[in-house]
């Protein structure tokens, strides 16, 4: 066959490119560039941020995930001003070790879950959402106490028992720098006669309560819980303070494995109202408290709860830092419980209207069908515009038979049935709903003064309950239940110049020193009241002073077991009386300073007709040029104590039995005997 003619030259044999041809051409090449382009976006968006891309050769796997976790959720800023790698690599992996404990301790779903909630709390807040919209109020289910009136009394004899099946739990996770002090505010001083500070006081009350409670307990048929179990919630900024305080002081007679410390950790703070993290630094996630709400989480997730039922508690008290008289009403409060069927009960105060004040209300409503009904705290600022929106266009008001508001006031002292509360807890996490409080810089409300974050309360507890669980309160006059410590002295005397509670130092202490000697009135002691004096510019009344211990007396009760016949006592206006241990007093004329002492297996008697004269204990105010010179805890009070002459009557070290103490000297029963026969004989 013969060959084909040669090929023309490549130039003559290429006609040229259509114009459509080109164009197919460009548009391919365009295609490949911009598919280039969007492989190295693709590279670059993978990556991260510039500062995070720079730095992912330096951390680990878990690092990378927490990365890229931070940066799906919308906080790429937080790697705005890394360094490169190799640069302050130690304060990088500090970062995620940080951003790791923030997720891992938000129980509801963690980082992403904690700025999902709060976007949409931030976006409710910047619109002005009412929470309450759809809720009636009414007048909650509950009883009020009156000390020294039958009822009480049969009350506290009806929930006596049950305290051998109570657990406790203190919420304790703040400072007292608010206060002026730079320490943990439960080892501040309950009051200045003894010292006694509030972690030992609550210690050696569960102990005085747990000794009442052994005939109950076991080994007395009672099966009830004769090692009260004490749980307190600290904080990142009290763990350390707190533990410390119990070892240094053997746990103040409690054993070790009866003290359960569950620590709080934060939340991040947020920066504005799109729930970007703020930045302390470049390498440290801003973070704030969460809320008391967390105790219940804790409760949870430490398995408290859960270990407690298995136990044989049968009931959860929570109760505040600094506050002394918390005990003194529980066993009526459980009488109250137990006499409802309740599941939760609130220990509330009288407040008149209007007071500044959480109060207890029944909400029926919220927009289900059917209608929930609700027993829960509700602010004093959103109670009189729901009162004056749903069944009261005047709103929140005093009734005219008792002049106090038909709404207690919430003091966040809760009694729980622990069953049902630790189902509760194994279908919530423990996770209460939360609140947001920004503080904005504009009317808009696009721009916050200062960063944020999302709040829970433990007393929202109810919130989460089925409608049948029975929720109901308990009231008692405050005098007897409620004086906190949360104020320093230039507050306390601005509130007070208001009319408000000073809730300072001063005034816990007067309350603490005062609560026996009011229920000795009322029993019909006649106990002298001194006028109130202004330290610093608090007015408190201070005199005199009963300081009982717990194992002589914790509630009104024990009271009148220890002094059977109140009308023979009489004590004067600047007097100080100190009782420890298993003191009967049958009688006393005191005008002075006395301290009753009755060591373990002994018992000490104050017969009729005792009779003690001394120079006594005085609160000196302390000038203001002396008062920097002064410990943190008297500048808090402005007075310190100063002993002029004091009257001291123990039992001996060592000795078993009765003892009688006839305002000269202490001796036995037989010796006592023998006094008042040879004084009879000589007066013949």
């Amino acid at each position: 066959t013969p060959f084909p003619p040669p090929r023309a030259p490549r130039a003559a044999r290429t006609p040229p490119l259509r114009p459509r041809r080109m164009a197919t051409m460009l548009k391919g090449f365009s295609f490949r560039r911009r598919k280039s382009q969007s492989l190295e976006a693709a590279a670059e968006a993978a990556a991260g941020p510039p500062g995070l891309a720079a730095n992912r050769a330096v951390l680990s796997p878990e690092e990378v995930a927490l990365a890229d976790m931070l940066v799906d959720i919308g906080q790429g800023h937080l790697f705005e001003s890394w360094s490169p790698a190799g640069e302050d690599d130690d304060a990088k992996h500090a970062f995620f070790a940080q951003v790791k404990l923030l997720n891992s301790s938000y129980a509801a779903g963690g980082l992403p879950g904690y700025v999902r909630n709060a976007r949409g709390l931030l976006a409710a807040a910047r619109d002005g959402a009412n929470p309450l919209d759809g809720w009636t109020p009414s007048v909650p289910e509950g009883v009020v106490l009156e000390p020294g009136t039958p009822r009480y009394a049969e009350l506290e004899a009806a929930g006596a028992p049950a305290v051998a099946r109570c657990g406790f739990v203190l919420v304790a996770g703040g400072l007292g720098e608010r206060l002026g002090y730079g320490g943990i505010k439960v080892e501040l001083p309950t009051e200045t006669v003894t010292g006694t500070c509030y972690l030992r006081f609550y210690a050696e009350t569960l102990l005085a309560l747990q000794e009442r409670a052994a005939p109950a307990g076991d080994g007395g048929g009672g099966g009830g819980v004769c090692r009260l179990p004490l749980a307190i919630m600290v904080s990142g900024d009290t763990e350390a303070g707190t533990r410390r305080l119990l070892e240094e002081n053997a746990y103040f007679g409690l054993e070790a494995d009866q003290v359960t410390l569950m620590k709080q950790e934060k939340v991040a703070a947020l920066m504005d109202n799109e729930a970007r993290i703020a930045a302390k630094s470049p390498y440290e996630v801003e973070s704030k408290p969460h809320g008391h709400g967390d105790v219940h989480a804790l409760m949870h997730s430490t398995g408290t709860a859960a270990r407690w039922l298995e136990s044989g508690v049968e009931w959860v008290v929570f109760f505040q830092d600094t506050n002394g008289l918390a005990f003194c009403t529980l066993p009526a409060m459980l009488g109250v419980s137990v006499e409802l069927g309740l599941e939760v009960n609130s220990l509330a105060i009288p407040r008149k209207a209007k007071q500044a004040v959480g109060a207890i209300a029944r909400l029926t409503g919220g927009g289900a069908d059917p209608p929930r009904d609700i027993t829960v705290n509700v602010e004093y600022n959103q109670l009189d515009p729901l009162l004056r929106s749903t069944i009261n266009p005047e709103g929140d008001v005093n009734d005219e038979a008792t002049g106090l508001s038909p709404f207690p006031g919430n003091i966040n002292q809760l009694l729980f049935r622990l069953a049902p509360y630790a189902e509760v807890l194994a279908a919530t996490n423990g996770v209460m709903g939360e609140f947001v409080n920004p503080k904005y810089r504009d009317e808009a409300r696009t721009a916050f003064k200062k960063p944020t974050r999302l709040e829970c309360m433990m007393q929202d507890y109810p919130k989460v309950l089925e409608a049948s669980a029975r929720v109901g309160f308990t009231s008692a006059p405050a005098w007897m239940c409620f004086s906190p410590v949360k104020n320093a002295v230039a507050d306390g005397a601005a509130a007070a110049a208001k009319g408000v509670p000073a809730a300072t130092a001063a005034t816990g202490e007067s309350d603490q020193v005062q609560l026996f000697a009011r229920l000795l009135r009322i029993a019909g002691a006649a106990v002298a009241e001194a006028q109130p004096r202004e330290p610093l510019g608090v007015p408190a009344v201070l005199e005199p002073q009963l300081v009982l211990h717990p194992s002589t007396a914790v509630t009104p009760g024990d009271l009148a077991a220890r002094f059977p016949n109140p009308s023979a006592v009489t004590v004067s206006a600047s007097s100080t009386l100190v009782v420890r241990g298993d003191v009967v007093v049958e009688g006393l004329d005191l005008d002075g300073y006395l301290r009753l002492t009755a060591r373990p297996g002994t018992r000490l008697v104050v017969p009729a007709g005792t009779a003690v004269r001394n120079d006594g204990l005085a609160l000196a105010d302390v000038d203001a040029a002396g008062l920097e010179a002064q410990p943190e805890t008297v500048r808090m009070r402005g007075y310190v104590p100063l002993e002029r002459g004091c009257t001291v009557a123990e039992t001996p070290e060592g000795a078993l039995g009765t003892f009688v103490f006839d305002g000269a000297e202490v001796m036995t029963e037989e010796a006592a005997r023998a006094k008042a026969k040879s004084k009879d004989c000589s007066i013949l």
